[in-house]
């Protein structure tokens, strides 16, 4: 039996994914990738430890962590989950670990284990990978494909499309038929200039909370100041749900930021009660909060509070402007930076046009579709490789059960 040409146009996780699970006596399989390496966001991904996936096990909970594709999600998530993903790296010798936050990770810390596994696993059913090839068109024969690239051209039987969604990939498929969903970014830190923020960065917060009161959005987790703003899960996972509201208003907005993550009434009874035991105490060298003292030093300034001001000589008014910077600090935000370890966009292919049972094409035959060219984006914490993993799954088992 002559064996069917599948092309793969994508060397990212969905496209390595999903030729590392096609069968090899059924299949020639081509990955082309218009780079000079494969697999650059697994490269970076967590600080260049790859984060591979996330603990959460039951589907409802896990397309929670989806502002776009959650419903299109649950019934793939059914067929193939975190917990598959951790057995398929497992089965092939690969130890990963559940962190704290449930991130998981390689044992190794690195992500060259989970690239050596893809490429090792391509490479062992002798499929090709061709880097450098930019597919320029994909043109659509009687019954096959023809990609033409920089290099060469290519007949396939089937097309997977798995490119991410820069532009130019976004152009190609949508001159094939497909409607697509305006991509903008998501995952972004916020730019933020801010007396409250200034010289302090590397400091960290662990359960600030985050709210963009013209959204009616908050959102809670650790934060981080940066050189350029704010940035850490909170801020992350406010930019992924709200990525095109905050697109629409040029990244320039208001934020109210609660550095201690908890209720001004509650503050304040922690407040009142370390003075009442600590009386005689400069305010300066108290510890109150779970802060820094060189941030806990910054509100005190910003407060106009003399550092050496015994805290049992500090009026309502000065516990009210302390209290007001700690837990609802108004700053504007006049811009995005990007989060290069998690870089996604919301965007892509219209999802009501795929097949969510085996993420076919709906427009095109024998032509699928898997990973970030979809509308489909995820909060940071391992959930956009799943998607990845489970979509290029599905598609190597839908092609793995075709009778030739």
């Amino acid at each position: 039996m002559k064996k069917k040409q599948v092309i793969i146009i994508g060397g990212g996780a969905a496209g390595f994914f999903c030729a590392a699970n096609l069968d090899e006596k059924l299949f020639e399989v081509t990955i082309l990738e218009q780079n000079s390496e494969v697999l650059q966001k697994v490269k970076i991904s967590g600080g260049g430890r790859c984060n591979v996936t996330h603990a959460c096990f039951d589907p409802k909970e896990l397309v929670s962590y989806y502002p776009r594709g959650n419903k299109e999600l649950l019934s793939v998530f059914h067929k193939f989950q975190p917990g598959d993903t951790m057995e398929w790296f497992e089965q092939r010798n690969v130890s990963l670990k559940i962190e704290k936050d449930n991130r998981i990770f390689p044992e190794s810390n690195s992500s060259q284990t989970i690239i050596h596994t893809l490429t090792n696993e391509v490479s062992r059913k002798n499929f090709q990978v061709k880097t450098k090839s930019v597919v320029l068109e994909i043109d659509k024969l009687e019954n096959r494909y023809l990609v033409k690239t920089n290099e060469q051209n290519y007949f396939a039987d089937y097309v997977v499309y798995a490119t991410g969604s820069s532009p130019k990939s976004l152009k190609l498929i949508q001159n094939l038929g497909h409607q697509i969903v305006e991509a903008v970014p998501s995952l972004f830190t916020f730019n933020i200039k801010n007396e409250t923020l200034k010289d302090l960065m590397g400091t960290s917060f662990a359960h600030a909370e985050v709210a963009i009161p013209k959204l009616k959005m908050v959102e809670s987790g650790p934060m981080l100041i940066t050189h350029w703003g704010l940035s850490g899960p909170a801020i992350l996972k406010i930019s992924a749900w709200k990525a095109r509201e905050l697109a629409a208003a040029k990244y320039q907005f208001e934020i109210l930021v609660n550095f201690l993550g908890i209720d001004l009434e509650t503050a304040e009874e922690i407040f009142k009660k370390f003075r009442q035991n600590h009386p005689k105490k400069t305010i300066g060298s108290s510890k109150i909060f779970e802060i820094t003292s060189r941030f806990w030093h910054r509100i005190l300034w910003l407060s106009k509070v003399d550092l050496e001001k015994n805290i049992s000589n500090i009026s309502a008014k000065e516990i009210q402007w302390i209290l007001t910077n700690l837990c609802a600090n108004s700053m504007k935000v006049s811009g995005k930076s990007t989060y290069k370890e998690e870089f996604v966009t919301a965007g892509g292919v219209d999802l009501k046009e795929i097949n969510f049972k085996n993420m076919s094409s709906k427009i095109l035959e024998n032509f699928y579709l898997a990973g970030e060219v979809l509308d489909i984006d995820a909060v940071t914490g391992g959930f956009n490789f799943q998607a990845c993993w489970s979509e290029a799954w599905l598609i190597a088992q839908d092609l793995n059960s075709k009778v030739f």
